[in-house]
Parts: structure tokens; sequence; C-alpha cells
């Protein structure tokens, strides 16, 4: 009896063993930001979006993404939603694509492209589509001459416009400027696009002296507008391109004393940008909408995965008519302090919002925002 127990004993056990084996090998359960695979949650297959990098820009997208999670209530359709934030580097974006390839439960993949050259992100997203994974670019896209293939469609601002609107803005600040851009990545594709797009909306009157890319590191952001102002005393107009650029001209700014002397103009309404805007010390935000980004980048690659062509084509009527049309352009504001500004709202295109500060307030408010 004592032998047979000892038996039964190490079968017991070697059962325990194989089946903590088994459920660790659930197909899809692969590592990621967002925890687990799909043996995690019930089978649910993931829509995912992937971040350039981490910024309080993307906590707006996020929330849209969330609440598009809600609203078309994927549960029940066998989706969920997965926000992913990047490192501001190919490699961090290439890694993470790595991972997808790798699982079996990814639906959709929305990503903004840190590099819009980058062949091994092309590559790692044209391996996804291969199997039957849905791919579309948000807020930053690929090369369109290039890599417009690796992609269904893009969808967030269209930075040229943004751009220009920035320029006109500027034009009616000053008659005449010089300014020099600070960004993350000088040749990302929506900095390329905002900063020629501000040179042709400010006019042959603004000199463009050179633009100084941080790499998203916030103490080379900030030593980068000093050593700007260092070189170039004639300097007059500061453009900030990402989020995260504007209160660190405002440091700067404030700490030499020469607000009078420059104009602060900026992409993108972050906490801190709007606060500096209330207390005087930036001129014009020309803001994306970020929210709407989340929100219909889920609802068109659960659009795609359910292939709900009518969905697909309200938002790309005109897709395969006259060309490629796969831009799908989201919401744009222009942001001036108060109704004093020498900014109006003549003199924008049709589709952008012009707001006072206090009544952009109430649009974040009403949506449950802080920034945008």
């Amino acid at each position: 009896m004592r032998s047979g127990s000892r038996l039964l004993g190490g079968c017991l056990a070697a059962l325990c063993v194989a089946f903590a084996g088994c459920k660790g090998e659930t197909p899809g359960a692969g590592s990621g930001a967002g925890g687990s695979g799909g043996g995690a949650s019930g089978g649910a297959k993931r829509i995912v979006i992937l971040t350039n990098g981490d910024d309080p820009f993307w906590d707006a997208c996020e929330a849209g993404a969330k609440q598009a999670e809600k609203d078309l209530d994927l549960a029940s359709k066998g989706f969920r939603v997965a926000f992913e934030r990047a490192d501001f580097t190919d490699q961090g974006q290439i890694d993470k694509l790595k991972q997808y390839n790798l699982q079996r439960d990814i639906a959709g993949v929305g990503i903004s492209v840190f590099n819009p050259d980058s062949r091994a992100v092309t590559e790692e997203l044209r391996q996804l589509q291969q199997k039957g994974v849905q791919v579309v670019t948000i807020d930053g896209d690929l090369n369109r001459e290039k890599f417009r293939d690796a992609r269904y469609a893009y969808i967030g601002t269209d930075n040229i416009v943004a751009g220009r609107e920035l320029g006109k803005s500027a034009a009616a600040l000053r008659p005449d400027g010089k300014h020099v851009f600070f960004v993350g990545s000088t040749t990302a594709d929506n900095a390329v696009a905002r900063m020629e797009g501000f040179n042709e909306g400010a006019g042959a009157s603004f000199q463009e002296i050179e633009r100084l890319e941080d790499g998203a590191d916030r103490p080379k952001a900030r030593q980068n507008v000093e050593s700007a102002l260092d070189r170039h005393r004639e300097l007059n107009a500061l453009v900030g391109i990402w989020a995260y650029n504007t209160p660190q001209i405002v440091s700067v700014v404030q700490d030499r004393r020469i607000r009078d002397a420059v104009s602060v103009l900026c992409f993108d309404a972050a906490e801190a940008s709007i606060r500096e805007m209330e207390a005087g010390n930036v001129d014009v935000m020309v803001v994306q909408n970020p929210f709407q980004m989340g929100y219909d980048g889920v609802r068109l690659l659960v659009a795609l995965a359910e292939k709900d062509d009518a969905q697909v084509k309200e938002m790309y009527p005109d897709y395969a008519q006259e060309g490629v049309r796969d831009i799908f352009r989201t919401d744009l504001r222009v942001v001036v302090p108060n109704a004093d500004s020498p900014i109006s709202a003549e003199l924008f295109e049709e589709g952008t919002v012009f707001m006072p500060l206090d009544e952009f307030r109430k649009w974040l408010a009403d949506r449950g925002l802080v920034s945008s």
C-alpha cells in the first residue's frame, strides 16, 4: 500500500505539472505592454494602438480608444483594446511589432510611426498584414511614396494644413520673423509636414534659422532653446513642434525675461502649455484631436477586421476612386489666449475651428480631458 501510494502521488504530481505547463503555453499569451495575450482574456482578439513614445499627448488618445471600446461594445464582439507606448526610437517600435507577429490574438494594429523611412518597421507591418492583421497608421504615417502598401490608411491630422495654420498665426503676430523649430525628430513624417506647412503659411517675410531635434529628451529640449537663443540674437519666434517642446521654450523665455521680444507658438495643448497660455506665456496653439484619433482608429480597425465595408466607406468614401485617397482627417483647432489676439478666425481654412482659451477649456471639460 505504501508503495502504491507513492506511485499514485507521483502520477498526480506529474499531472499537476503537465496542466500547469499547458496553461503557460496558451497560444497568443505572449508578453506585451498590454499584459497578456488572447488566452488571458477569454479568447478576445486585441486591437492594439501603438504610440511613437510616452507623452501626455497620448493620454487623450487612449481615452478615445477606450471610449470606442465601450461605445462599440467590443467585448460582445470578441475584441478588446490594448494601448501601448513605445520609447521614441525605431527599435522600440520594432521590438513591439516583432512581439505582435509572434502572437495569435492580434486583430488590428494602429501605429503612430516614429521614423517614416524605417524599412524594419515597414517589414514588420507587412508581415502582420500577411497574417491577416489589419494595419493603419495614426498621427504619424509611413513614407507614402515608398511604403504606402504597408498600411491600409492613415487617420489623424493633415499636418501640412496644421503647419500652414500655425504659420498664418505667426504672420498675424509679427509682420516679419526669424524662427527656430524645436522637435523630437526632424525626420518624423508629422514634424516635416508641420515645419514645411508653417513656412508656407508664414510666407516670405518669415525666415527659418534652423531645426533642432532633441530625441524626446526634455533636458536636451531645454538646452536646444538656450543654445538657439545664444547663437541667434535676432530670433523673435520660437516654434514648438511636439507637445513637450512648449513648456521647455516657456521656461527658458521666463528665465531670460525676454517674453516681450519673442512670440511662442506651438502644436498640441499639453496641460502645462494650457496653463502657460493662461499665464500669458504662449501666443497660439494649433491643437490636434488625439481623442478622436484613438476613437476613430479603433472604429476603423474593428470595421476592417469584421469586413464592415459600409463603415469603412463612410470614413474613406473615395478610397478606390481617382487614385488612392487613404487619409482620414481628424479635427484641428487654433487656440488663442482671448479675443484681443491679432489672430482671427478669418485667417484659416473652412474646416479649422478657432477658439479662445476659455471656450477650449470648456470643450476639454465636456470630454473629461485636461489636454489634447
